[in-house]
């Protein structure tokens, strides 16, 4: 009966431990589970970017929580649109090649939309899937100066 009951309490006791840490390491989204997609607006127009799973993404995450972030983005290189956040986030740059559709943080505090491609030392957020260049371009105003970007997890 003794072992009966210590098996038993540590039962419990693993119960507890696990329930507290549902997703211990990564933001959560209402239903528990680790946000893995946020959106972009830009005129009307909503786009879906898939994220990558790292220290930058979760910070993000946990900001769009507490509301959605607006920010104005222009042109810069004739192939990309760069804005300033309004938040430090956590860099985890290494050296990539960008493409059509990615999304940049560059320097912890600016979202950068890629419309073509450049390489430098960035960390990636996310990517806008499933568009053309040319799609992408039209979402972006590529070209056409400041343009309001609304960021949302919804």
């Amino acid at each position: 009966m003794k072992n009966l009951l210590v098996s038993l309490f540590l039962a419990l006791i693993m119960c507890f431990a696990f329930a507290g840490c549902d997703n211990c390491n990564g933001a959560s989204n209402e239903n528990g589970g680790e946000i893995t997609e946020m959106y972009l607006t830009i005129k009307g127009n909503k786009v879906k970017v898939t994220l990558e799973d790292n220290s930058a993404t979760r910070a993000l995450a946990e900001i769009l929580k507490q509301g959605d972030i607006v920010y104005t983005a222009d042109d810069y290189g004739g192939f990309e649109k760069v804005g300033a956040l309004g938040h430090s986030l956590p860099k985890n740059d290494t050296q990539i090649t960008t493409q059509a559709g990615d999304v940049i943080l560059y320097s912890g505090n600016q979202i950068v939309l890629f419309y073509g491609s450049n390489s430098w030392q960035y960390t990636r957020l996310g990517r806008i899937e499933n568009y053309s260049v040319s799609e992408l371009r039209e979402f972006l105003c590529a070209g056409e100066g400041t343009v309001q970007v609304t960021v949302s997890l919804e």
